[in-house]
């Protein structure tokens, strides 16, 4: 891997939306579970980054000077700079599998789709409100920094609603790949997910890896898990299963949509012996992440307002 950053970019998102100093050594973590970095280059009028030349040193980072012009040309002189050095090393050295292009800046983006167009991986790195909405869709995967420094969502109903859409397009994925494939091994469903949603990390739900996202879903009951490393991924399924959602379907279908709120009791009503738990889910928004997944129904809503109403497999 190549590593090239916005310096400029970088550490002022991080002053205005963190509060502190940018860190270089959160993303050298990050970026060490995914290969071998052989080049770092920080591109700055380092004059006005003293500290941080410190910082960037002990990591190893090779500082490209650009030094402080009048008007905006400074900062144009910085991305024209990097965009060259980087297209240069896709020319020059093919074994670069892997850019690693940390900013937030949308005049980058070209810079990242010819990259992807010479079949190189581009991970972007960035501060979540310093980073153009153009820039996450345009690579193969992107790291948010505030993420690596634990400035998740707020606690509450906005981190489960997160952890629901994260946990959602897991399975939905999952879900698409098993129709049209017969066996789906991890490493697929993890690729598949990223072309989805190229901001999407199992570290913002807590796992230090897919594999032990998985390892939870399979413990909720929503995932079967065969082998070892690379293992087979399933939906999970049982008789028992089967007739819960029958349950589910007859009581959606009846009301045509059901506030979330009162779906359980509503279930419980037609079926007195209904329990996730007895099904292998830990609650019951895992088992309704499930039928979702499936395209049993389809949540709509935020919050309290959440309704349930059928999916396309059971209309």
């Amino acid at each position: 891997m190549a590593v090239y950053l916005d310096y400029e970019n970088l550490a002022i998102g991080a002053r205005d939306s963190l509060g502190a100093p940018f860190d270089f050594g959160l993303v050298a973590d990050a970026l060490a579970d995914r290969g071998r970095v052989i080049a770092r280059r920080a591109y700055a009028d380092w004059s006005s980054f003293d500290e941080d030349r410190r910082m960037l040193t002990r990591h190893q980072v090779e500082l490209i000077d650009i030094p402080q012009r009048m008007g905006g040309g400074r900062k144009n002189a910085a991305d024209i700079k990097l965009a060259i050095d980087a297209i240069e090393a896709a020319f020059e050295r093919a074994f670069i599998s892997t850019f690693v292009i940390c900013t937030g800046d949308s005049d980058l983006t070209p810079l990242v789709q010819k990259l992807r167009e010479l079949d190189r991986q581009v991970i972007g790195v960035g501060v979540k409100d310093s980073t153009s909405n153009l820039l996450p869709p345009a690579c193969d995967e992107f790291m948010f920094y505030d993420s690596l420094v634990g400035d998740t969502i707020d606690a509450g109903s906005e981190s489960e609603a997160a952890e629901d859409a994260a946990v959602n397009l897991v399975l939905s994925t999952l879900a698409g790949l098993t129709s049209s494939a017969g066996t789906v091994r991890s490493s697929a469903v993890k690729r598949a997910v990223l072309r989805k949603d190229p901001t999407f990390s199992e570290a913002d739900l807590g796992f230090r890896g897919f594999g032990g996202l998985l390892a939870s879903l399979e413990s909720d009951g929503l995932v079967t898990l065969e082998g070892r490393n690379d293992p087979e991924v399933s939906l999970a399924g049982s008789a028992a299963s089967k007739s819960a959602d029958e349950v589910l379907v007859a009581v959606v279908k009846a009301a045509k949509e059901v506030p979330l709120t009162g779906l359980k009791t509503a279930m419980r009503k037609r079926d007195e012996h209904f329990s996730e738990r007895k099904l292998g889910y830990r609650s019951f928004s895992a088992f309704v992440r499930a039928a979702e997944a499936r395209h049993l129904i389809k949540v709509t809503g935020r919050g309290d307002a959440r309704v349930v109403k059928l999916g396309q497999l059971a209309r």
